[in-house]
């Protein structure tokens, strides 16, 4: 079959990021199909009716990786660009269409009928080839685990057991963008997630037990990026280091391999040996993004982080000491946020010396989630409501507009201190600086 699969993201800031998701479902789907990828950050509609066209594809997947930007200061939504999206391709072909992607997972029976599509995988994409064997076949899909089909109740989507490498083809067109855009391509060490954040949707898209990708399946697919051209890649796990040992051995073999670009990771700030960071930086660390939320203790057991503020510190210390760029992100106004614990995480934050702060106010809710449960029986929300029109977790002690008001007086134009997602200008400086050869996240240039 022909196969065309999507990316229908086209959010480029604060940085365009690669539709890794799309390599896998690839590399499963191959060879038994020509399998073509179209990106809707390099290309337009009338590019992808063009494609479509020449095409002449058996089926059409499409990619949905955000519902909406989580930004309470400056809320965008997603689905009627998708919308508009879909009909393009209903104009053209009478493939039938299938939705994926991590935004999808959460809402799959509301995405699917708002967008009028023939199936949905909810859950991992790698799952289309089962898809596909069943339409070839006219089979039936109701006991294939995560398909979401129209009048049909969805099988629960099952992790799966191993993880292929994905496919990474230097001959997709899409691929040259990102190398000419920040130089930046993505990588996958694990899937699932043991932590009990509030408000993360990780445990349900993915599981909540870790499955770990080989060491040296990873250590491999680094160097193919790197030889593809990549400047820099980002480790899209969850948490890279949330199981210490594994992140350890990946390292390793990254060294193993021959790989000399610089990467990134998320990470939590849990307690790590006291060396973890210098091994890292061998390995060729050079970004850390701390999902740190919060220092006030009561406020990071309100969110069900499973570390506390000298974690944080500690961390903090450790990776600036190893000479990382480092990064902060911080989640005001959710579960237990008063007066008194935001003027104690901004009586901290002060210590976080030599990083970027990212401050972000109102937790989104989502279903699935400890938060969804909480909002439900505190009033907030009720059992059937729809939360695809994005609805904030209001704490009762202190309200959104008095965060970011005390937030932007402690800023006090801080360059270092960026208040939501950075609007416009940010993406727009990002992209003059990518225009002339710079690689990588940049956000390290803010940093004071």
């Amino acid at each position: 079959m022909n196969v065309l699969l999507i990316s229908a993201n086209i959010v480029t800031s604060p940085y365009p990021v690669y539709p890794l998701g799309l390599d896998y479902v690839a590399a499963a789907l191959s060879p038994g199909h020509l399998v073509r990828i179209a990106d809707m950050n390099c290309m337009d509609l009338g590019s992808l009716a063009g494609l479509v066209d020449d095409f002449k594809p058996d089926v059409v997947g499409v990619s949905l990786r955000n519902v909406d930007n989580t930004d309470v200061t400056l809320p965008q939504g997603y689905i009627a660009g998708y919308a508009k999206l879909i009909r393009i391709v209903r104009q053209r072909t009478p493939a039938p269409v299938i939705l994926g992607g991590a935004g999808f997972s959460i809402f799959p029976q509301e995405i699917l009928s708002a967008l009028g599509a023939d199936y949905g995988i909810a859950g991992e994409g790698e799952r289309m080839a089962a898809l596909l064997e069943a339409i070839e076949s006219h089979a039936s899909v109701e006991a294939l685990p995560g398909i979401v089909k129209a009048g049909q109740p969805p099988c629960p989507p099952a992790p799966l057991k191993e993880i292929p490498p994905p496919l990474i083809d230097s001959g997709q067109k899409h691929l040259s963008f990102y190398l000419q855009n920040g130089g930046m391509l993505n990588l996958q060490t694990k899937r699932g997630c043991p932590f009990r954040c509030v408000y993360c949707t990780y445990p349900h898209i993915e599981g909540r037990r870790f499955r770990f990708v080989d060491p040296v399946v990873v250590g491999q697919t680094a160097k193919a990026i790197q030889d593809a051209g990549a400047k820099y890649f980002f480790i899209t796990d969850s948490a890279f280091n949330a199981d210490i040992d594994h992140s350890l051995v990946v390292a390793e073999q990254f060294r193993r391999n021959g790989v000399t670009i610089p990467w990134g990771a998320f990470l939590a700030p849990i307690k790590m040996r006291a060396d973890y960071f210098d091994v890292m930086v061998e390995a060729g660390l050079s970004h850390v993004e701390f999902g740190t939320e919060s220092l006030s203790d009561r406020v990071l057991k309100a969110y069900g982080k499973p570390f506390e503020r000298l974690d944080v510190l500690r961390a903090h210390d450790s990776a600036v000491a190893a000479g990382l760029r480092v990064a902060h992100y911080f989640l005001f106004g959710g579960p237990g946020e008063t007066p008194d614990t935001l003027e104690t995480t901004l009586s901290y934050i002060d210590k976080l010396k030599k990083s970027v702060l990212f401050l972000f106010c109102g937790m989104r809710i989502y279903p699935h989630t400890p938060l969804f449960r909480q909002a439900v029986k505190e009033g907030q929300i009720h059992q059937d409501q729809d939360l695809m029109a994005p609805f904030f977790y209001q704490s009762e002690c202190i309200g959104r507009d008095r965060i970011i008001e005390r937030l932007k007086v402690k800023a006090n134009k801080r360059i270092n201190w960026v208040i939501g997602s950075g609007g416009d200008e940010t993406g727009e400086l990002l992209r003059r600086m990518y225009r002339k050869g710079y690689s990588g996240p940049l956000w390290e240039f803010l940093i004071r």
